[in-house]
């Protein structure tokens, strides 16, 4: 791939996600390439990790929700101009997975091998998905699955 894009929080990339059911049977290895959007890049907490960024990424599913106030459902015009299919999809705020930058797990995207991201959400869009997963929050009904490698 070529060079990587720095992560930022509303950048959708492609990414190999744990679910956390996933995680809980075994798994080590997410069953399925997906897009996913950033919610959080800071710096690494690790001293030894100094200048890398840790990054949480949430789900993007064209699967309901079995909880639709787990959700945000993607608008077409957002998914167009990501490039993405023109199928529903949601960002899941449920759960996330949580890596250091870039990880071992992000995919080229299908439209470009070359890159790894679709692009950015619309600053909007992405409000409303944060507020949304600050909501979740402050129920605690969220689980984050560490994705890096012991």
């Amino acid at each position: 791939m070529a060079g990587l894009p720095e992560p930022e929080v509303g950048l959708v990339i492609s990414y190999s996600y744990l679910w956390k059911d996933e995680g809980e049977l075994g798994q080590t290895e997410g069953s399925k390439d997906r897009p996913c959007a950033i919610i959080l890049a800071v710096d690494h907490p690790n001293p030894q990790a100094v200048g890398r960024k840790q990054v949480a990424v949430a789900p993007i599913t064209h699967t309901p929700p079995h909880d639709r106030a787990i959700a945000v459902e993607i608008p077409p015009r957002i998914k167009e101009h990501l490039g993405l299919d023109s199928e529903r999809s949601w960002v899941i705020l449920s759960e996330f997975n949580l890596f250091t930058w870039p990880g071992f797990d992000l995919r080229p995207i299908r439209r470009d091998e070359s890159r790894v991201d679709y692009g950015l959400l619309p600053p909007k869009f992405f409000e409303q998905l944060i507020a949304k997963f600050k909501e979740l929050r402050s129920q605690r009904k969220i689980a984050g699955t560490s994705r890096d490698k012991p």
